[in-house]
């Protein structure tokens, strides 16, 4: 079954959605915009309610099927939140605000989503109910478990949840996903190293240098992956701040170091966490200083489900065909804060493809508008197969 008809002719309405909100990018939950005319959309469309305001700025629509007998109530999440970066992409719709852009795709998340609930409020060929979820804060801000802690599952009674992304890389309009684990957890860790100030040139044996010290510190927490992270499992500790001094001649007395830490098991997730602290305390030690290890947790492991898995794969096959839908990707230690709604309840994130493009978080990423139709069309075949008619 190829593109939706009615969603292929909404491909131009979707794609003026998707430029207008790329010209206007917001971050975080200050999507006030982009939620005011979310919100607008799916009233004019016809929902049975939409509601404002979950996890601050997020915006919900209810369509209701034509029956209800099923009794089943199935939730598709989109983000709307952009990036804090200066766009160099060449395109008439480029960002109007110096310094923010959609170089992740959620304008184009946004729009497919819109489609699909226009088309839906219109043909309500389903026995049940459909949640459109419209999140803010995907880019750090933790807007999923924002939207999860402000009821979202318990209000609308939602049962299965399912979230779609952009994959540049991906042919064009091929679809992928996997069961279990399929994109990693995101952690921050902040160390502050506390050594001895004094002169760089006349006395730096009086000091203790937290510039050496956090250097050390550096090298030494690779060597967790390497040599305490078990070989066939996943993590990744990436170090990609480090703040210290103020003259050439001055040995600070403090330096800190930021980065972020993935991984796939909770398990190996809690070894990562304590054998940082414990790396960065005795080599601090070992130089005379002292080290503070601050690790906070972000977003968890985002686990697709065995059973909601199978059913996103069945349906991308039943439109882009069989060849064209891998559900056994490997995973990736990308992070995505859908995980807090996959905790909350079943469901599965798939990827759609874009194409050869610039990876997201480019300044010249671009998305590619021919696959607004693609995504669209999965969301309202989603909803009718899961929830057939009859």
């Amino acid at each position: 079954m190829p593109i939706v008809n009615r969603i292929a002719a909404l491909s131009d309405e979707m794609a003026a959605w998707r430029h207008d909100f790329h010209e206007n990018p917001e971050l975080q939950y200050e999507v006030h915009r982009t939620a005011g005319i979310v919100a607008e959309k799916l009233r004019a469309f016809g929902c049975d309610e939409v509601v404002t305001g979950i996890g601050r700025t997020g915006v919900v629509g209810v369509i209701r099927g034509r029956k209800s007998a099923s009794g089943k109530t199935i939730g598709l999440r989109a983000d709307m939140d952009a990036l804090p970066i200066l766009e160099a992409a060449d395109v008439p719709y480029a960002s109007k605000v110096p310094g923010k852009m959609h170089a992740c795709g959620h304008d184009g998340h946004t729009a497919m989503l819109l489609g699909a609930a226009k088309y839906l409020a219109e043909t309500r060929n389903f026995d049940g109910t459909a949640i459109m979820i419209f999140q803010p804060a995907e880019e750090g801000g933790g807007g999923g478990k924002a939207m999860v802690d402000d009821g979202l599952m318990t209000r609308w009674k939602i049962e299965q949840v399912y979230g779609m992304h952009n994959m540049p890389g991906l042919p064009e309009g091929h679809f992928a996903t996997t069961p279990g684990p399929m994109l990693a957890s995101s952690d921050n860790v902040q160390i502050t190293v506390t050594g001895k100030g004094g002169h760089a040139g006349a006395g730096p044996h009086k000091s203790v240098d937290s510039v050496l010290i956090g250097s050390q510190i550096v090298n030494a927490l690779q060597s967790i992956v390497a040599r305490n992270v078990d070989p066939l499992k996943s993590a990744v500790i990436s170090i990609t701040q480090f703040h210290a001094g103020t003259a050439f001649n001055i040995i600070p007395e403090t330096a800190e170091l930021c980065g972020t830490v993935r991984t796939l098991d909770p398990e190996v997730r809690d070894l990562v966490e304590r054998r940082i602290a414990e790396v960065a305390d005795n080599v601090a030690r070992a130089y005379g200083g002292s080290a503070e290890t601050k690790y906070t947790r972000m977003y968890p492991v985002t686990v697709n489900h065995a059973r909601e898995t199978g059913v996103a794969a069945d349906v991308a096959r039943d439109i882009v065909g069989a060849e064209r839908v891998d559900d056994r990707i490997a995973p990736a230690m990308g992070a995505e804060d859908f995980s807090f709604m996959l905790e909350a309840r079943p469901g599965a994130m798939v990827l759609v493809g874009m194409g050869d493009s610039p990876a997201c978080h480019h300044p010249a990423y671009v998305f590619n508008d021919n696959i607004l139709g693609h995504g669209a069309s999965f969301w309202v075949r989603l909803i009718e197969t899961t929830m057939p008619a009859g």
